[in-house]
């Protein structure tokens, strides 16, 4: 290349001006095209002088039992999440999450807080971690404490031993408001109005004792009302209390208000003047059943004889709950004669009510045991003088049987003067929440709509 340049050059200078611009532009050119040809992809460079050596090298990879066998020496770590099953005991619990740790089981059955977790109800959620041995690491679960409020219990490994803890700050009371009207039928306005079934389940229950709810309702009826609600971290944990509900039904205005009782009144329901929404005495001490004798003359089905029955005969299945009537005190338990089991309860005043052919007491009750309305005090059965399963209830004035349907049951006794001071205050809170809920009114307004 070097040769060729010397001669080019050489010949331009021999050379008139104007041949040496033209043989100067044909020099360019050449260059250019010695350029191209240089980088041309037919050209492969030479690479006679590179020396090319092969290498080697044997990989051993682990076999697949000694890959087992590493991740074996390595600890993991499993989250289970179980529901507490009827007749679930801790350990049969534990087995199902994975837990085999006996110092765990020790520790939960012995610390005053984790032991909580020994009371396992159907249905509960208890969540556990654990390594690849069983051993625990963490435990929680969600239960109520002595005031039914929901708390978690949590009981945690830590490098000095377990610790428990059980936590129930971040539970939040909400006051709830909900007002509705029925266009067809009472579930589905409240469906509507976005309240559970269990507020509209205790909202009937209030005022059945006003309203048929199965016939009663009618279009454009409605109803306000205010209750509770528990919540932690913005999720809905459960219902309370209804603290006040109105009704109106057909133009008729019924209304209730919770009133926590003052010293040893309980709480209860009463009606916006003051006069209490239960009744001192159940109608039936059994929850479902049927009346197969009443208070009356009849043939004893035993002995024949015509005489007076008196009492009320309610047939039911053995084993059946039965109520105490109203609060009181138990004053006799035990056999009597035809009566079999029997109970016998003592009431305020002159009231007495008794309870007979028990097929089995209340483990708990007792002579002097004291008893509120509903309590269950035993079950029914076919003991003494008795031709198949029921029970024989007696309601008692000055130890007189008498027949309960035909007497006007008294009232919770009224309030006192100062519980009336606070009660007014209760009222005129819960009729504010009323008006913001009906801000024109008029309840005819809105049940035109």
């Amino acid at each position: 290349m070097r040769d060729v340049f010397q001669k080019i050059a050489s010949t331009l200078l021999g050379t008139t001006r104007k041949t040496r611009i033209i043989s100067a532009a044909s020099l360019l050119l050449a260059i250019f095209a010695i350029g191209a040809a240089a980088v041309a992809p037919g050209a492969p460079p030479d690479t006679s002088h590179i020396e090319i050596r092969s290498i080697s090298e044997e990989i051993k990879l682990p076999s697949l039992s000694e890959q087992i066998a590493a991740l074996s020496q390595e600890k993991h770590y499993f989250m289970r999440e179980e529901k507490v099953r009827s007749g679930d005991t801790l350990g049969s619990l534990l087995t199902r999450l994975g837990v085999d740790d006996a110092p765990a089981i020790a520790f939960i059955k012995s610390d005053d807080i984790a032991r909580e977790m020994l009371h396992l109800k159907a249905g509960k959620i208890i969540q556990a971690k654990t390594d690849n041995a069983g051993q625990l690491h963490w435990l929680y679960m969600s239960t109520t404490d002595k005031d039914d409020m929901p708390c978690d219990i949590v009981v945690t490994r830590t490098d000095r031993g377990f610790v428990s803890s059980n936590d129930n700050a971040a539970i939040e009371r909400r006051v709830e408001m909900r007002s509705g009207v029925i266009y067809s039928s009472l579930f589905a306005a409240t469906d509507t109005a976005e309240i559970p079934d269990i507020i509209t389940n205790k909202l009937v229950d209030m005022f059945a004792t006003n309203i048929d709810f199965s016939s009663d309702l009618r279009r454009g009826d409605r109803f306000n009302v205010v209750y509770e609600s528990y919540w932690r971290n913005g999720t809905f944990l459960r219902s309370g209390r209804i603290l006040a509900a109105e009704f109106i039904n057909a133009g008729n205005i019924y209304q209730a208000v919770w009133f926590d009782g003052i010293g040893a009144r309980p709480g209860g329901y009463y009606s916006f003047n003051g006069k209490s929404q239960k009744k001192a005495f159940l109608k039936y001490p059994l929850a479902f059943t049927r009346v197969s004798s009443a208070f009356s003359m009849r043939k004893h089905p035993i002995t024949g004889l015509w005489k007076q029955h008196k009492g009320i005969d309610f047939a039911a299945p053995t084993g059946t709950p039965i109520r105490s009537a109203a609060d009181g005190t138990i004053e006799f338990i035990g056999w009597q004669n035809g009566y079999g089991n029997f109970i016998v309860v003592k009431h305020w005043g002159a009231y007495t009510t008794a309870y007979g052919h028990m097929s089995r007491f209340n483990p708990d009750m007792k002579k002097g045991t004291k008893v509120k309305q509903g309590d269950v005090i035993g079950f029914v059965g076919s003991t003494g003088m008795s031709t198949g399963p029921h029970l024989h209830y007696e309601f008692r004035i000055n130890g007189v049987q008498r027949d309960p349907r035909q007497i006007e049951m008294p009232n919770i006794q009224p309030l006192t003067a100062s519980e009336m001071e606070k009660f007014r205050i209760v009222v005129a809170d819960m009729r504010h929440r009323f008006s913001l809920m009906n801000p024109g009114g008029s309840y005819e307004k809105v049940a035109s709509k």
